[in-house]
């Protein structure tokens, strides 16, 4: 199950249990040979595995737990809802409703893998987190104020050139 990279054990006692596997394989010293470390070896990936396992169920358990809490969110800003509603004519209850304030549910997306889900938090009116508009950008106009004889030729100007010039012909800007 664990490679080279995941190996609970360290290259340098890998190194060593390969060495008492091949080259030390017929010696045995007071308490330690070949077999005793293997036995060893064993018993650390035996434990990993356990801890993977566990952070495993863990991981599911965190999930569960959010996603109940998710559901219990939406069904608690429905029930705040109808409630609010229902105690229109009551102004006591309602303003023991007005002092609940729930959470927005946080918006379903892809996730990270090993992510915690965090609650989005987006603050109304703000362009920065406003998503992003769609479609063709609207047309560039000219400011407040602006004319169509923007370069400086006025109308009257124009009118004048083209009386000077006799031909009843405006000039070109």
């Amino acid at each position: 199950m664990f490679d080279n990279e995941n190996d609970p054990i360290s290259p340098a006692l890998r190194a060593l249990l390969e060495l008492f596997a091949s080259d030390l394989a017929e010696v045995r010293f007071p308490d330690v040979d070949g077999e005793v470390l293997d036995d060893a070896a064993a018993a650390v990936r035996e434990k990993a595995e356990a801890v993977a396992r566990a952070q495993a169920a863990l991981e599911a358990a965190r999930q569960a737990l959010q996603e109940s809490q998710d559901s219990l969110l939406q069904k608690g800003q429905r029930a705040l809802a109808y409630a609010r509603v229902f105690s229109e004519d009551n102004a006591e209850l309602s303003a023991k409703l007005e002092g609940i304030s729930l959470p927005r549910a946080a918006r379903k997306g892809p996730k990270a893998e090993g992510a915690v889900a965090e609650p989005v938090a987006a603050a109304a009116g703000n362009e920065e987190n406003a998503p992003k508009r769609r479609g063709r950008p609207p047309k560039v106009r000219p400011a407040t104020g602006g004319s169509l004889f923007s370069d400086g030729a006025t109308p009257e100007a124009l009118a004048a050139a083209a009386h000077e010039s006799g031909n009843g012909m405006l000039p070109t800007a």
